[in-house]
């Protein structure tokens, strides 16, 4: 509970010249930095995310680091995404062997293969995937929420809109390369997906157990550095489980030290409990509160009434009637401006930032959605930046910017459309939902 018994301000931190900290505004900036980055490797590639699709981007991006690795064999490459995710199809697609079979092809096409290895953190997909985010390329850190594939990286008309930080920090890149190294790659239950011959996930189910558990009592190795007035601190922070999760700690943390203002964004509104308390007893103590969140029609897995329905496309309105209760229990913070939601609508692109920006000060960035599934069966990490002298200040506040010009102000909960307008498909499996009381579980793996 380390969290809980230091103030965020005196956590162990990696410090950082201001200079070598910058925030990338837009996914089709975050992809250039990243192949550009990929292109200049001299020592190392480390990619962790949670898949590498089969599409245009995705195989952009795998062959710019095929390509380097055969320019330089001697270059410590190595690729980490989610073993379930990578062995199916896109949910409602046909069956198909998923993202390996591209692994496999391009090692199969190559002098010189490279490794990506499928970390599976539960036995099945809906109770636990590899949510880790980080790129690390020598000793830059590009640090993003997203995925990498056509619509991340905005390669073509539609974009993924998330945040996107490149920091260059010797200390930080070998950090997160060793966790990578020692806590995921070397366990027994992790398997290189480009191989001819890979186990069933039943096959490995104790490995997995045992896994699992070590990846709970993990965490970041690092000497703590001294953070002078003109430097920043970076405390990277990982966690898994409802137990002695220090990153969920440390967002709680986070929120109750809070004494001016909060900014917090999540694409899918459905704050875990902890959350919702502290949110609700910082707005008590006079603390501004803005949170910004996607509009049902730009989540992920929104489906337009025009299409077919799938049961998959009913979870922007459960999140919506989520919102909609929030903002009505609200109303009057809300009227009083001491909280403000932001909905994100931005033409057919979707919305996928998280984050909690504290008092200017303390800024975490993460891949966590800060809802219950991310809280309780995902594993997750998280920077969190430490700006006493506010020298990022700018740069966070043309970030936040950024993200506020496509979203509108709620100014009452009833601006926010109620179940009686949904199509009439979302309509029956809410009411199907609720009748079997399977909104309450759903609630914790969403």
């Amino acid at each position: 509970m380390i969290a809980r018994r230091h103030p965020v301000k005196k956590l162990p931190a990696i410090a950082l010249s201001p200079e070598n900290f910058n925030v990338l505004l837009s996914a089709k900036e975050f992809r250039t930095q990243l192949i550009e980055s990929i292109r200049h490797a001299t020592k190392r590639i480390y990619i962790v995310a949670l898949y590498l699709e089969n599409d245009d981007a995705g195989r952009e991006i795998l062959t710019e680091i095929y390509e380097a690795k055969q320019r330089n064999p001697g270059l410590d490459i190595n690729i980490c995404v989610d073993w379930h995710r990578a062995q199916r199809g896109l949910i409602g697609a046909a069956s198909s062997q998923g993202n390996s079979a591209m692994y496999a092809e391009f090692a199969e096409k190559y002098e010189h293969s490279i490794p990506v290895y499928g970390i599976p953190v539960r036995g099945r997909e809906v109770f636990g995937v590899l949510h880790l985010k980080g790129f690390i390329i020598d000793d830059k850190v590009i640090y993003s929420g997203a995925s990498l594939n056509n619509v991340y990286l905005h390669y073509k008309d539609r974009y993924r809109f998330d945040r996107y930080h490149a920091i260059e920090s010797t200390e930080l890149a070998n950090t997160m390369v060793n966790y990578v190294q020692s806590e995921m790659i070397a366990h027994p239950a992790v398997y290189d997906l480009s191989a001819s011959s890979k186990p069933k996930t039943k096959e490995i189910k104790i490995d997995i157990r045992q896994f699992r558990s070590s990846l709970a009592q993990s965490h970041y190795k690092f000497a703590p550095q001294s953070v002078s007035d003109q430097e920043i601190g970076i405390t990277p922070l990982v966690g898994i489980g409802k137990r002695r999760n220090f990153l969920n700690q440390t967002i709680i943390q986070m929120i109750a030290q809070a004494k001016e203002e909060i900014f917090i964004c999540t694409p899918y509104f459905n704050f875990p409990k902890s959350v919702a308390k502290e949110v609700k007893k910082a707005i008590r103590r006079g603390v501004k509160v803005d949170i910004v969140i996607g509009d049902k029609t730009a989540n992920d897995f929104y489906i337009s009434p025009e299409q077919e329905f799938k049961t998959i496309g009913g979870l922007p309105y459960l999140y919506e009637l989520n919102l909609r209760r929030f903002a009505r229990i609200n109303e009057a913070n809300i009227a009083g401006r001491k909280l403000s939601i932001h909905l994100w609508k931005h033409e057919e692109n979707s919305f996928h930032l998280k984050g909690v920006w504290v008092d200017k000060r303390y800024m975490l960035l993460t891949g966590n959605n800060l809802n219950p599934r991310a809280w309780k069966l995902d594993l997750e990490n998280g920077l969190l930046v430490r700006d006493e002298n506010q020298h990022l200040t700018g740069q966070f506040e043309k970030e936040k910017e950024n993200i506020l010009q496509h979203t509108h102000l709620i100014g009452s909960y009833m601006q926010i459309e109620q179940m009686e307008n949904y199509p009439a498909p979302v309509q029956r499996l809410i009411r199907k939902i609720t009748r079997v009381k399977a909104d309450r579980v759903l609630k914790q793996i969403l």
